[in-house]
Order: C-alpha cells, then structure tokens, then sequence
C-alpha cells in the first residue's frame, strides 16, 4: 500500500465538476450545488480557466449582505479569489498543507495551464482513509491526519470575526424585519 506521501492528487480527486462563470447568478451557482450535492462550485473564465470559487456559505452571505435575491447578483460579486489550488501530479500531503494552511476544505485541481481538471477535498481524503482502515493491513492515511486537517480548516478566519453592520431599511429593526409584503405592495 502507499504511504500517503506517495499518493497523488489525481488518484483521488473528482474528475467530473460542474462549474460556472463569473457573470452567472448566484441563482445558477445554487442550482448546480442542489443538482450536484456540493457546497462548492470553482468559477472559471472562457478559456477554463480557474479564477475563483464560491461555496454556498458564500451565497448566503452575499444575499444577506446585499440585500437582494440571488438571480439580482453575479457569482464575481462574492467568490473568493485569489484560488488556492493544487495540481493533479502533487502528493496528498501538499494537498492536505494547502488546505491547512488556508482554511479550506476543498481545492481545485488545475493543470499547468490553470484550467479546471478536478476538485479534492477533505471529505474524499476521510473517505479514503475510511477504505483503507476496512481494507485492514497498513494504513496510508491516518485519522488523526483528518482530524488534524479538519481541525486547522474549522478555525475562523480573521474577517469572519468582524461583524457586519446592520443597515436596517424602511419599516425595519434589528430584532424586529419588516412584514411580508401584501398582495400588490412590493419592497425595494
């Protein structure tokens, strides 16, 4: 069996994401997450190439922050960028550092050219860790490995510590939002 410094990416990374553009709406980015059952979906330019990420924590925030309906915001307006990404020919452990050391779960994986070619995550490497400890014998991936990861990942990042003020809009507070709208009335 490999050790898990042996393994590589490619081995067990998914092959086939779905991905979107920066001008789609964060409607059509929801909607691969429901088709797709993920949490995240890489954003990619006209030439596949990776230029960023948006996860659903992402949709939610920016529907919260922006005060609008997801089909009235572009998917650029809140992915992250820059991407942290990992090549398919890099080990598990480079993969696992990238995803420790920037608080990620999931990382695209782009070929030289910076195009999309597959995404790994924590959960695929836990998965892995799963077979192999069913497998019996010797274990390439252990779980205090996972741990360790998902542990470095689950720590807040500093912007995630400041509160976002409350701009409260007509008719609302922070405790108490407006009522629904009536048959015919709308709100801005």
């Amino acid at each position: 069996m490999l050790a898990i410094a042996d393994m590589k990416v490619w081995e067990l990374m998914k092959r086939e994401v779905a991905s979107c553009a920066p001008s789609d709406s964060l409607n059509a980015a929801a909607r691969i997450m429901w088709e797709r059952d993920c949490g995240c979906v890489p954003v990619v330019d006209r030439n596949g190439r990776v230029v960023g990420i948006i996860t659903d924590r992402d949709i939610c925030m920016g529907a919260y922050t922006q005060g609008r309906t997801l089909h009235l915001i572009q998917v650029q307006d809140v992915m992250a960028r820059p991407v942290v990404s990992c090549a398919p020919e890099d080990d598990l452990v480079t993969a696992e550092k990238l995803m420790r050391d920037n608080k990620v779960r999931r990382l695209p994986v782009c070929d030289s050219d910076g195009k999309l070619v597959g995404m790994i995550s924590l959960s695929d490497i836990a998965l892995e860790a799963e077979r192999e400890r069913r497998a019996g014998g010797g274990r390439a991936i252990r779980s205090t490995e996972v741990a360790e990861i998902l542990g470095a990942v689950s720590q807040p990042r500093p912007h995630a510590l400041a509160p976002i003020p409350f701009a409260p809009e007509a008719g609302e507070t922070e405790f108490a939002p407006k009522p629904p709208a009536k048959r015919g009335q709308t709100y801005k």
